[in-house]
């Protein structure tokens, strides 16, 4: 069971009427085909949250399949949620592999109902804003339980279908415990005048209470109606009411560097951000970007507990603080203050998505050299595993860059549409080539294929780089072909090859012309024109031999094989699949040796040299386990099924036929074995 909640607080006080009204309902609900749905509502700051997982703690041992929570807040950009992506944190939350994820909308919700069917779990949704971001995230049981907080009423969800409990601020008695609990100081009880005035003066907001209480414990030696007045003092004259002032507040006792990253923080691109990267937004160095983030948490303007759990270490500002920051930003930041930091970020996560994308991928065709490294921002700790002898240490190396990029990947796209609207071409080039290793085992189309839109815009923009255009529009290509708009990507291959002719004569540029004759075979192949597709790899493993470039050659002798064995010429096909089998493990290419070596095992299935085909098939299954990769494994379950079924070995057919529909029952998807990606040619 999955139980995705943080650490209980140390002080949580009232709300027993909405937590008796969630109780009740739940102990009333006969609902069948759909959850049910409690709304909690009100201003930020009030406790929405922590209500939610007080609740979910109190109930989640009726809800046997678990505890599964959605910020939204992670997953909104330009004020509009991608719930495709929402859709996909679940998913794999339920336990679906990465590689199996449906790529459309439509299919990732079918794939959702198909996991929630029978379930009975809590799910949180947190910061919604509309009912049509939540609707799509409904599991399709009438036995789950979804609570749902947001900053005003949901009343057209489902018509009105759910249990809407706004929670109001604090009263006076409740506000009084949770600051004498946070605080624990014996000046509260020696003057209980002044407690009154400063639970007042934060208007029964537990987040306020918690700045203030911490504001107290700070200042011990001072009298309490003395501090007080300090604190209301500085608040009268800012001039702001509520909460506000009791963050203004401890934002005007920050250190230069912490005010500064405050100020900063609500601009850092995506939702959240690490220690890593609000050292190169803050750009002073690790030293001073960790004094400032604790800093920050002292004085109750972040909350460090993310980055020091077992989680990801990603850390937010929350909505009201947010904003908060934002409006300070805009009264206390020097000219150029935030442009200036967001350039740099900027370059810093283009050098790391670099970085990444090459310990992932390995050395490959690129066309932006990579960025330098900046004073007062180092690198991410990601290693080459190409610096390691041990082939367990390479591999985790390579899944440490890989977990990088996918944890980065909202930050990643948000840059692309800043570099572009901000005119910064060779940056979302270089991006969308760091996307391009990401996409192709994580496909969010809709992500995907507008970064790479921006990137062609960008190329052309630019101009007089033609390395780029043809670059760019072959990675736009791939993606839309795989978004079944076949005719758009021949037109972008169509001006991927119109530019080939500004190309230079220098290697890198010589192996760009073969890659994009290679993308239009790949494209015959999708639409089943195999013949198209044997002369357009044949040219292009022809170029790769003229330049020499061993490794595009030996791919070339892959596709062209698989290409024959399509059209049936199974002697050829097992002639070029060997060759390029024996070439990828020469140049040890580990990944291609296991992709040829699968291939050319169907080949020799055919064939009728089974015995000859089963150690490859058990290479291939051995890889993709060390990958988790469920795609490939259900795949090759499948072709060692129709291997034994072929050999008489019965018992064993039936047993990979278990273990293929086992893993698609488990990621969601039907037992026709259909890849959720559509066609994908490697």
């Amino acid at each position: 069971m999955r139980v995705e909640l943080p650490p209980e607080p140390a002080h949580f006080v009232d709300r027993d009427e909405q937590r008796g009204r969630v109780l009740r309902a739940v102990e009333e609900w006969r609902g069948r085909s759909r959850p049910l749905v409690v709304t909690l509502s009100g201003p930020g700051g009030v406790g929405k949250t922590e209500l939610a997982h007080l609740v979910a703690r109190v109930l989640r041992d009726r809800f046997p399949d678990g505890v599964l929570s959605a910020d939204l807040d992670d997953f909104r950009l330009s004020g509009i949620v991608d719930t495709g992506d929402v859709l996909a944190q679940l998913l794999e939350s339920l336990g679906t592999d990465p590689t199996l994820l449906a790529a459309r909308f439509k299919a990732r919700c079918k794939q959702y109902w198909s996991k929630t069917a029978d379930a009975r779990l809590i799910l949180i949704v947190d910061n919604a804003r509309y009912a049509s971001e939540i609707v799509p995230l409904l599991p399709a049981s009438g036995g789950s339980l979804v609570i749902v907080a947001s900053h005003g009423p949901l009343p057209d969800l489902e018509d009105g279908a759910a249990v809407g409990l706004p929670l109001p601020p604090l009263e006076e008695w409740a506000a009084t415990e949770l600051l004498g609990l946070v605080v624990q100081d014996p000046r509260l009880a020696a003057d209980p005048e002044t407690v009154r005035t400063l639970v007042r003066l934060c208007d029964g907001m537990p987040a306020a209470l918690h700045v203030a209480g911490r504001w107290v414990r700070t200042h011990r030696l001072r009298p309490l109606a003395r501090l007080v007045m300090q604190l209301r003092g500085e608040l009268d004259e800012k001039g702001i009411p509520g909460v506000e002032q009791v963050w203004d507040t401890a934002y005007d006792g920050l250190s230069r560097p912490a005010a500064l990253l405050y100020r900063l923080l609500p601009h850092h691109p995506g939702a959240t951000f690490t220690p890593d990267s609000a050292t190169a937004l803050l750009g002073l160095g690790p030293d001073t970007a960790e004094e400032a983030l604790e800093e920050l948490d002292r004085a109750g303007l972040l909350d460090l507990r993310p980055a020091l759990g077992p989680g990801d270490g990603r850390m937010r500002l929350l909505g009201p603080l947010r904003a908060h920051a934002l409006r300070r930003s805009r009264r206390d930041a020097r000219d150029g203050e935030v442009g200036e930091s967001l350039t740099l970020l900027l370059r810093w996560f283009v050098r790391q998505a670099q970085r990444a994308d090459r310990f992932a991928a390995g050395r490959r065709l690129t066309v932006v050299e990579e960025f330098d490294a900046r004073a007062g921002a180092p690198d991410v700790p990601l290693e080459d595993p190409a610096e390691a002898e041990d082939p367990a240490v390479k591999a985790e190396r390579a899944e440490r860059a890989s977990h990088w990029l996918y944890e980065e990947r909202h930050a990643l796209f948000a840059l692309v549409r800043l570099a572009h609207e901000r005119e910064w071409d060779a940056e979302v080039v270089a991006l969308s080539e760091t996307i391009w290793t990401f996409a192709l085992d994580h496909p969010h189309q809709s992500d995907v294929v507008g970064a790479f839109r921006l990137a062609v815009a960008s190329a052309v923009r630019r101009g007089g780089h033609a390395s780029w255009l043809v670059r760019t529009r072959c990675q736009l290509a791939r993606y839309l072909w795989e978004s079944g708009l076949h005719d758009e990507a021949e037109r972008e291959l169509d001006s991927a090859e119109a530019a080939l002719g500004l190309l230079g004569d220098d290697q890198r540029d010589r192996k760009l012309a073969a890659s994009t004759i290679e993308f239009r075979g790949m494209l015959h192949g999708v639409r089943g024109e195999w013949r198209a597709a044997v002369t357009h790899f044949t040219r292009s493993r022809d170029m790769h031999l003229a330049i020499p470039n061993p490794y595009g050659a030996m791919l070339q002798t892959y596709r062209l094989g698989e290409a024959e064995a399509a059209l049936g010429e199974l002697e050829t096909a097992h002639r070029l699949l060997s060759e390029a089998h024996a070439e990828a493990a020469g140049q040890h290419r580990e990944r291609m040796t296991r992709r040829t070596g699968f291939a050319l095992a169907g080949v020799l299935c055919r064939l009728g040299r089974t015995a000859e085909a089963r150690p490859l098939y058990e290479e291939s299954l051995r890889g993709a386990r060390q990958r988790r990769s469920g795609f490939d494994q259900a795949r090759i379950h499948d072709a060692m099924a129709a291997l034994a079924d072929a050999e008489g070995r019965s018992a064993e057919a039936v047993q990979h036929e278990a273990a293929a529909r086992d893993i698609r029952r488990r990621n969601g998807l039907d037992d026709d074995g259909a890849s959720p990606y559509g066609s994908r040619p490697e």
